[in-house]
Order: structure tokens, then C-alpha cells, then sequence
């Protein structure tokens, strides 16, 4: 099964201390955990232990990170879950076994057993990656076009596509 540790400090690399840039959609940042999504938190002061364990209680367990077979799609789905948002992740992954496997997974972001149990069985783990860093990288474009003041953090999301690549 896939393993938390390193999968968190990969996320880390790319979410690293604090920011406040008033472009930011997230608005104040620290370990890429935003004011946004935890307006109660004092997030200037956030130390790096705190961000983990919201990573993993957030964001790894509910994409059911621990039932996900192979890490590097558990580490592709940690990536887009911090920086989309887990529910979106999620989707992601049901679209990327209905293109490679003709499957019919409803597209809700609600991963279950059929989702689960669809990317375990899959035997090309790689291609699975590669469709999720396709969808990552077509929602980055997506909101480019819906708001240009956003190109300004398209190189550093460009890297986020080649997280497993």
C-alpha cells in the first residue's frame, strides 16, 4: 500500500513556507496550507508538523490514501488534492480508469471501492499517472483562460505536472 511519509515530503518541496500574495486564490499560505480553506488557523505561525498531519487527516485520507496500491498514483492524487483540492483529485482519477479502462466510474470525486478497487487493478500504473498529470495540466490552462492574472503561477504549477512524471 501506498506509504504517507513520502508523499508528504514530496508536497513539501513545492509548498514550502509562508506567503501572502494578494493574487494567490488561497490568499495567506504556510506549507501550502491556505487561510482560505483554514480561516480559524493562524497560519503565519503554522509549524511544518501541524501542516502534515492536516495533510494527512485532509487530503490523504480522504482520497483513501492508504488503500491506493501503487505510490506513485497515490503520490499524483496527494499533488492535486493540496493544490485543487481533494475532490477534484479524485475525479481526476475516475476519469483517467474510464479513458484507460472503459469503465464507467460515475465522475462525483467520491472515491469508494469501485474507484479503489479500479486503480489497484489496473496493470499499467504509469499510464494512470500520465492522465492525471494530462488533467492537471488542462485545469491549469482552464483557469489561465478564465483569469490571466493567474499566469504568473503557471511555471511553478508546470512543475507540479511532472511530480511523478
Amino acid at each position: 500500500m501506498a506509504d504517507f511519509r513520502p508523499a508528504v515530503e514530496k508536497i513539501l518541496v513545492y509548498e514550502g513556507g509562508y506567503v501572502n500574495d494578494p493574487n494567490d486564490y488561497g490568499g495567506e499560505t504556510n506549507f501550502g496550507i491556505s487561510k482560505r480553506a483554514y480561516p480559524n488557523l493562524d497560519i503565519k505561525n503554522l509549524d511544518r508538523e501541524t501542516a502534515i498531519g492536516i495533510y494527512y487527516r485532509d487530503y490523504w485520507c480522504k482520497f483513501l490514501g492508504d488503500q491506493i496500491v501503487n505510490q506513485a498514483i497515490a503520490e499524483e492524487l496527494m499533488d492535486s488534492a493540496v493544490n485543487m483540492g481533494w475532490s477534484r483529485s479524485v475525479k481526476f482519477l475516475q476519469e483517467s480508469l474510464n479513458l484507460l479502462t472503459g469503465s464507467e466510474l460515475v465522475i462525483d470525486g467520491l472515491v469508494g471501492p469501485k474507484t479503489i478497487d479500479a486503480a489497484n487493478a489496473y496493470k499499467y500504473p504509469g499510464a494512470i499517472v500520465k492522465v492525471l498529470n494530462g488533467l492537471q495540466f488542462e485545469r491549469y490552462r482552464e483557469i489561465i483562460e478564465k483569469d490571466p492574472t493567474q499566469r504568473k503561477f503557471f511555471r511553478s504549477w508546470l512543475a507540479r505536472v511532472e511530480f511523478n512524471a
